[in-house]
């Protein structure tokens, strides 16, 4: 696929996103938004295939993650708000739900995510960092949530950061137009592990060999029990996940992980 926000490079199972306006701190445009969901889709399209994605990297151009919105974007709903006379349709709020739906879909998608994150990270780019399987920070990383200062809400990224850092945490943040460097952020639980520029690269290849020892398919069930064990009991999930533990045991993985383990080799999926 032909990008013009990003770039999208597959080096085997592994696909790196790359956002790629580094004049503008790499802001999030609209189109931006969409190539990154377009990117994603393609990428889950491809599970069962040769040459299927696995794992999911995303990180940003010229030395930062992402400084938010495009402000270009957010002044043209402005402009259709004030020239609209339907009340039923919000530009400015269609065009935030844009970036929410951006966070949902990597959320929930199936496929390992990373984020390797660098200098400004806000808006959208906080978003991305909270839904991220494995967020890696570089020690330049500077994340904001300054909306309450400007005086709008964080709408879009606020039930995700409740979600990474609890309800304390994020109130506090929100209330005090949050600043937060990289070694702050890893005492929060925003990211898993904080390291110089100049190691970001064996910091993610380390997690990424240890993602892809993992079974795709175990992991992407994984993901999804874990995603539903946030609104249940564990009492209320007993007899689903010892469902989903017999269909993993008795399908193909299951039997190519266990029969490795008995004969002491990886198993086929490690070797990719």
């Amino acid at each position: 696929m032909n990008f013009e926000a990003i770039r999208a490079e597959q080096t085997g199972a592994v696909l790196q996103i790359t956002l790629n306006r580094p004049e503008a701190r790499n802001a999030m445009s609209l189109k931006m938004v969409g190539e990154l969901r377009q990117a994603l889709a393609a990428a889950e399209a491809s599970a069962g295939k040769d040459g299927a994605v696995r794992v999911v990297v995303v990180r940003g151009a010229g030395g930062h993650f992402c400084a938010g919105g495009d402000l270009k974007d957010m002044a043209g709903a402005r402009m259709r708000a004030m020239q609209n006379t339907d009340a039923a349709q919000d530009p400015i709020a269609e065009v935030n739900a844009e970036f929410g739906q951006l966070c949902v879909d990597y959320s929930r998608t199936p496929l390992a995510v990373v984020t390797v994150l660098e200098g400004t990270v806000m808006g959208g780019g906080f978003g991305l960092a909270c839904v991220s399987d494995v967020a890696i920070a570089s020690d330049t990383a500077n994340f904001r949530l300054p909306e309450t200062s400007l005086g709008v809400v964080p709408a879009q990224i606020g039930p995700f950061l409740v979600e990474r850092l609890g309800y304390s945490q994020a109130r506090r943040l929100a209330v005090t137009g949050g600043r937060l460097d990289a070694h702050a952020a890893l005492g929060l639980g925003l990211v898993h592990a904080v390291t110089s520029t100049d190691g970001l690269q064996a910091e993610l290849d380390r997690v990424l060999t240890d993602i892809l020892a993992c079974a795709p398919g175990a992991l992407a069930a994984t993901k999804a029990l874990m995603a539903r064990a946030r609104f249940a009991a564990p009492q209320d999930m007993v007899a689903e996940a010892a469902a989903i533990f017999s269909r993993a045991v008795q399908g193909p993985e299951g039997l190519e992980g266990t029969t490795a383990f008995i004969q002491k080799r990886k198993p086929n999926w490690a070797l990719q």
